[in-house]
């Protein structure tokens, strides 16, 4: 039996020790907590103060509560997919991704209408309320389970340029770059990550447990002015997933020494 004697309420306390038994590797990864009877008797302290502890850890992320299975630890592990993010073009001015084949779609792509947010406006360099068409795929990684939400966004006045975006803007990325070029725009990306926590409707489509936050990923289309073309927007759960770039340096004028 542990002793509880640190300052704080006791449910803190109880939480402290086995964050410490956590971190320590004592609860190893996956592995499955004591029950709560025996937990009660460890560290002599009622239910409510270990079910409190429990709510606790899980809160910060550090187990996961498996409905009939019990409190497990969570992995401390890489995650199980690495997502390349270059884009290659080949001779014949087809764009591929290096994970273009891995993903599934789990369901048809949904296609709709939209109009710009703040946030998507400021991507796109449009203010509010534009015009856009929207296409929503759910994707899954067969060889882990590994599931992300993309989305795509097209501005009107884009899509009017451009044969067949109109008609048809629920065709993959690579496909859509094509379409761009074969219109005349020579295109680059610029691409921004950050981590937030879920909506409802993230959490329960990309299936996560509690605490997790996603990884929230635009990547934004210029074309030869560099003014932006398209937005799309990728997400997943940031304990399945982890990103890849390659890195090169740009070239600069060269210097001319001053006299």
């Amino acid at each position: 039996m542990s002793e509880i004697q640190r300052p704080g309420a006791l449910y803190q306390q109880v939480a402290a020790v086995m964050r410490e038994a956590i971190l320590s590797g004592e609860f190893a990864p996956e592995s499955l907590l004591p029950s709560e009877a025996q937990l009660m008797t460890r560290y002599g302290v009622s239910r409510p103060t270990v079910r409190n502890a429990i709510a606790a850890l899980r809160a910060e992320g550090l187990i996961d509560v498996r409905h009939g299975k019990g409190s497990f630890v969570r992995s401390d592990g890489q995650p199980p997919l690495t997502i390349e993010r270059r884009i290659s073009r080949t001779t014949d001015g087809t764009f591929v991704m290096p994970n273009g084949d891995l993903w599934q779609e789990t369901e048809e792509p949904s296609t709709y209408r939209t109009r710009t947010t703040t946030a998507t406006g400021r991507l796109l360099q449009l203010g509010v309320e534009e015009e856009l068409f929207g296409c929503d795929r759910l994707l899954i990684d067969p060889g882990t389970g590994t599931r992300a939400m993309h989305r795509m966004l097209i501005p009107f006045e884009i899509a009017e340029t451009v044969p067949l975006l109109s008609e048809e803007p629920y065709q993959p990325p690579a496909a859509i770059y094509r379409l761009l070029t074969q219109a005349g725009h020579k295109l680059s990306w610029a691409e921004t990550v950050r981590a937030r926590m879920p909506l409802p409707d993230e959490r329960t489509a990309l299936q996560l447990p509690d605490a997790t936050p996603v990884l929230y990923v635009a990547r934004t289309a210029h074309g030869t002015d560099d003014d932006p073309l398209i937005l799309e927007e990728l997400r997943f759960g940031a304990d399945r997933a982890e990103l890849a770039y390659r890195i090169t340096a740009d070239k600069q004028p060269t210097r001319r020494p001053r006299a």
